[in-house]
Protein backbone atom coordinates (compact mmCIF):
# COMPACT_ATOMS: atom_id res chain seq x y z
CA UNK A 1 0.00 0.00 0.00
CA UNK A 2 1.35 3.42 -0.97
CA UNK A 3 1.05 6.14 1.67
CA UNK A 4 1.04 9.91 1.23
CA UNK A 5 4.56 10.01 2.69
CA UNK A 6 5.72 7.49 0.04
CA UNK A 7 4.26 9.67 -2.71
CA UNK A 8 5.82 12.82 -1.25
CA UNK A 9 9.22 11.12 -0.97
CA UNK A 10 8.91 9.88 -4.57
CA UNK A 11 8.17 13.41 -5.85
CA UNK A 12 11.08 14.82 -3.83
CA UNK A 13 13.45 12.11 -5.07
CA UNK A 14 12.37 12.33 -8.73
CA UNK A 15 12.84 16.11 -8.83
CA UNK A 16 15.56 16.96 -6.36
CA UNK A 17 17.98 14.14 -7.14
CA UNK A 18 18.81 16.03 -10.38
CA UNK A 19 20.37 18.93 -8.46
CA UNK A 20 24.15 18.82 -8.13
CA UNK A 21 25.16 18.83 -4.49
CA UNK A 22 21.71 18.03 -3.08
CA UNK A 23 21.97 17.46 0.66
CA UNK A 24 18.33 17.24 1.66
CA UNK A 25 14.89 18.75 1.80
CA UNK A 26 12.04 19.20 4.25
CA UNK A 27 8.36 19.67 3.50
CA UNK A 28 6.68 21.48 6.37
CA UNK A 29 3.41 23.02 7.37
CA UNK A 30 3.59 26.78 7.77
CA UNK A 31 3.34 26.37 11.55
CA UNK A 32 6.68 24.53 11.52
CA UNK A 33 5.58 20.88 11.64
CA UNK A 34 7.72 18.62 9.44
CA UNK A 35 5.52 16.65 7.03
CA UNK A 36 8.24 14.76 5.16
CA UNK A 37 11.98 14.86 4.68
CA UNK A 38 14.45 13.78 2.01
CA UNK A 39 18.04 12.67 2.79
CA UNK A 40 17.92 14.15 6.31
CA UNK A 41 17.63 12.48 9.71
CA UNK A 42 14.44 13.19 11.62
CA UNK A 43 15.95 15.46 14.32
CA UNK A 44 17.70 17.70 11.79
CA UNK A 45 14.58 17.82 9.59
CA UNK A 46 12.41 18.87 12.54
CA UNK A 47 14.82 21.63 13.57
CA UNK A 48 15.00 22.90 9.98
CA UNK A 49 11.19 22.83 9.69
CA UNK A 50 10.79 24.97 12.81
CA UNK A 51 13.41 27.50 11.67
CA UNK A 52 12.21 27.65 8.05
CA UNK A 53 8.63 28.39 9.07
CA UNK A 54 9.82 31.57 10.77
CA UNK A 55 11.83 32.65 7.73
CA UNK A 56 8.90 31.95 5.39
CA UNK A 57 6.48 33.89 7.62
CA UNK A 58 8.89 36.84 7.80
CA UNK A 59 9.24 36.99 4.02
CA UNK A 60 5.43 36.86 3.58
CA UNK A 61 5.07 39.77 6.01
CA UNK A 62 7.72 41.80 4.20
CA UNK A 63 6.10 41.08 0.83
CA UNK A 64 2.71 42.23 2.16
CA UNK A 65 4.32 45.42 3.49
CA UNK A 66 5.78 46.31 0.10
CA UNK A 67 2.71 45.01 -1.77
CA UNK A 68 4.91 42.46 -3.53
CA UNK A 69 2.33 39.70 -3.90
CA UNK A 70 2.97 36.04 -3.17
CA UNK A 71 6.53 35.02 -2.27
CA UNK A 72 7.66 32.51 -4.89
CA UNK A 73 10.99 31.46 -3.43
CA UNK A 74 13.76 32.61 -1.16
CA UNK A 75 17.39 31.82 -1.88
CA UNK A 76 19.87 31.96 0.98
CA UNK A 77 23.61 31.75 0.40
CA UNK A 78 25.87 30.76 3.27
CA UNK A 79 29.60 30.08 3.28
CA UNK A 80 29.09 26.38 2.57
CA UNK A 81 25.47 25.85 1.51
CA UNK A 82 22.55 27.14 -0.51
CA UNK A 83 19.04 27.06 0.92
CA UNK A 84 15.93 27.47 -1.19
CA UNK A 85 12.59 28.02 0.55
CA UNK A 86 9.48 27.68 -1.63
CA UNK A 87 5.75 27.96 -0.91
CA UNK A 88 4.11 24.60 -1.58
CA UNK A 89 0.34 24.34 -1.73
CA UNK A 90 -1.81 26.23 0.73
CA UNK A 91 -0.09 26.32 4.09
CA UNK A 92 3.03 24.29 3.26
CA UNK A 93 6.64 25.16 2.54
CA UNK A 94 9.54 23.25 0.97
CA UNK A 95 13.13 23.93 2.01
CA UNK A 96 15.95 22.47 -0.11
CA UNK A 97 19.58 22.37 1.05
CA UNK A 98 22.55 21.92 -1.28
CA UNK A 99 26.29 22.29 -1.18
CA UNK A 100 27.82 25.21 -3.06
CA UNK A 101 28.27 22.82 -6.04
CA UNK A 102 24.65 23.48 -7.03
CA UNK A 103 23.89 26.02 -9.72
CA UNK A 104 21.44 28.59 -8.36
CA UNK A 105 19.23 28.58 -11.45
CA UNK A 106 18.93 24.81 -11.37
CA UNK A 107 18.27 24.80 -7.61
CA UNK A 108 15.60 27.49 -7.82
CA UNK A 109 13.91 25.97 -10.85
CA UNK A 110 13.79 22.41 -9.52
CA UNK A 111 12.63 23.58 -6.09
CA UNK A 112 9.74 25.53 -7.65
CA UNK A 113 8.81 22.62 -9.95
CA UNK A 114 8.88 20.23 -7.00
CA UNK A 115 6.70 22.55 -4.91
CA UNK A 116 4.24 22.90 -7.78
CA UNK A 117 4.06 19.11 -8.23
CA UNK A 118 3.37 18.64 -4.53
CA UNK A 119 1.06 21.64 -4.29
CA UNK A 120 -1.32 20.26 -6.92
CA UNK A 121 -2.57 17.64 -4.49
CA UNK A 122 -1.15 18.76 -1.14
CA UNK A 123 -3.25 21.51 0.40
CA UNK A 124 -2.26 21.73 4.05
CA UNK A 125 -4.56 24.44 5.39
CA UNK A 126 -3.06 27.04 7.69
CA UNK A 127 -4.05 26.71 11.33
CA UNK A 128 -7.53 28.07 11.91
CA UNK A 129 -8.59 27.40 8.32
CA UNK A 130 -10.58 24.44 7.12
CA UNK A 131 -9.85 22.69 3.81
CA UNK A 132 -11.85 23.96 0.85
CA UNK A 133 -14.84 21.74 0.14
CA UNK A 134 -15.42 20.36 -3.32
Amino acid sequence: MTTNNDVIYSVLDNNLSRIAGIEGAVLLSNDGIGLSSYLLDRDRAERMAAAASGVAATMKAISREVEGGQVIRQLVETDDRYLCIVACGEGSTLIVVTSRKARLGELGGEAVRTAQALGEWLGTPERGQSPASS
